[in-house]
C-alpha cells in the first residue's frame, strides 16, 4: 500500500513537472509573434497552470483534493492569520536588495511607473495573472503534494529548487547570476510555504500576491533584466536574510512543549 501510494505521488509530480516545463518553453517560443511585452507579462509564466490542467485530467479526485486549499471559502478558514506578516516579507525582501546593492554601488536603479512602455495599472494586473498562472502549481500544488512525503521545510525547499531551475532563461547568464537567482527561489519559497502551512484557504491570491510584489519590486528597483550578476546576488542573500525569521520560527514552534501559551 505504502509502495503505491509513492508511486502515485511521484507520478503526479513527473506528469506536472514535465508539462510545466515543456509548456513554458512552448509558450515562451510563442510570445515573440503575439506582440505581448515581457515586461507585462510572460507566457512562460502559464506553464505550471498547463502541468496542474494535465494532471487533474489523468487523476481528477486527486488532484481537486490537493487544491483546495487554492480558492476562498474551503474548509472554512481563510488566510487573514498569515496573510500580513507574509505579504510584508515581499517588499522587505525588496527593501534588502536595494540597500545591499546601494551599499556596494552608491545607488539603486530606480524605474519610475511613469517611463515604462504600457500602463502600469495595466502592468499590476497581467503580474497578478501571470503570477497566479506560476503559483498555482508551485505553491498551490507541487507544494502540497511534497508535504505528503516530506516535512514543511524540505518541502518547501524542493519546491524552490525546481521553481528555480525552471527559470531556465537564468541559467544562460552568469554563475553568480545564477547562484544568486536560485538561493532566492528556495529562500522565497521556504517564506511561502513555511507561512502558508496552516492556510487551508486563499492560498492561490496569497501566493500571487506575494509574487506579484516580488516581480514588481525587481521592475522598479532592482537593475536584473540587465543580466549583471551583482542584483542577483543581492536578491539571493536578501531573500535568505528574509527567510530567516520564517525558520526560526519554524523551529522554536516545534520545540515548544505541548500546551505552551495556553490560557
Amino acid at each position: 500500500m505504502r509502495a503505491m501510494a509513492k508511486v502515485k505521488w511521484k507520478a503526479e509530480a513527473a506528469v506536472y513537472l514535465t508539462v510545466a516545463f515543456v509548456a513554458a518553453g512552448a509558450l515562451g517560443a510563442v510570445q515573440p509573434a503575439t506582440g505581448i511585452p515581457t515586461e507585462v507579462i510572460q507566457l512562460t509564466q502559464f506553464g505550471p497552470a498547463a502541468g496542474v490542467a494535465t494532471a487533474a485530467l489523468l487523476w481528477p479526485g486527486r488532484i481537486r483534493s490537493r487544491l483546495a486549499g487554492a480558492l476562498p471559502g474551503r474548509f472554512g478558514q481563510g488566510a487573514a492569520g498569515p496573510a500580513l506578516p507574509l505579504l510584508l516579507t515581499a517588499p522587505l525582501i525588496i527593501a534588502l536588495s536595494s540597500g545591499l546593492y546601494a551599499a556596494v554601488k552608491g545607488s539603486v536603479p530606480v524605474t519610475d511607473p511613469r517611463s515604462l512602455r504600457d500602463s502600469f495599472a495595466l502592468i499590476v494586473v497581467a503580474q497578478l495573472v501571470g503570477a497566479c498562472g506560476e503559483e498555482i502549481g508551485w505553491r498551490c500544488f507541487l507544494q502540497p503534494l511534497l508535504r505528503t512525503r516530506f516535512g514543511p521545510l524540505t518541502a518547501s525547499a524542493l519546491v524552490g529548487l525546481v521553481w528555480g531551475l525552471w527559470h531556465v532563461q537564468a541559467f544562460t547568464h552568469a554563475p553568480a547570476y545564477a547562484v544568486g537567482f536560485l538561493t532566492a527561489t528556495v529562500a522565497m519559497s521556504v517564506v511561502l510555504g513555511l507561512g502558508m502551512e496552516r492556510v487551508r484557504a486563499n492560498r492561490l491570491l496569497l501566493a500571487g500576491g506575494f509574487h506579484t510584489l516580488i516581480n514588481l519590486g525587481m521592475l522598479l528597483l532592482m537593475d536584473d533584466q540587465s543580466g549583471a550578476a551583482l542584483p542577483l546576488v543581492m536578491f539571493g542573500a536578501a531573500s535568505l536574510l528574509a527567510a530567516l525569521p520564517w525558520v526560526l520560527r519554524r523551529s522554536a514552534d516545534r520545540i515548544l512543549p505541548a500546551g505552551h501559551g495556553a490560557r
